[in-house]
């Protein structure tokens, strides 16, 4: 089965066809770098995207966060529930680890700053 896809990993945006044979990418074309062919390898087995969403805290404001790694895309959803139920506590700085493990060796972290309570 062959899948076509425009790699996102730099700005060329290169237009990638892939060929899958039993779960596994097997032919790679049309990636102009190493990066693109990683990509359009994983894009096809095993989809992953660093998650990026806010946190309220406990004073009501909210917060804008990130995965320290990419997640798979079947698992967002579950992900999201556990970030929905986080509330916390200013101050929080840029890259504070909020909580650890929010999925398997991959942590949530503050990517902007958080003042008062």
């Amino acid at each position: 089965m062959k899948h076509n896809l425009t790699c996102v990993e730099c700005p060329m945006g290169c237009s990638i066809e892939v060929e899958v044979e039993n779960g596994k990418a097997v032919s790679v074309v049309g990636n102009g770098c190493p990066r693109g062919k990683t990509y359009a390898e994983n894009e096809v087995v095993c989809s992953k995207r660093v998650l990026t969403t806010t946190v309220r805290t406990r004073g009501g404001s909210m917060l804008s966060v990130k995965t320290s790694a990419p997640v798979k895309k079947s698992e967002t959803f579950e992900i999201m529930k556990k970030i929905n139920a986080v509330r916390l506590t200013a101050p929080v700085r840029i890259g504070d680890v909020l909580v650890k493990e929010i999925a398997e060796d991959v942590d949530l972290i503050a990517t902007g700053n958080s003042e008062g309570v």
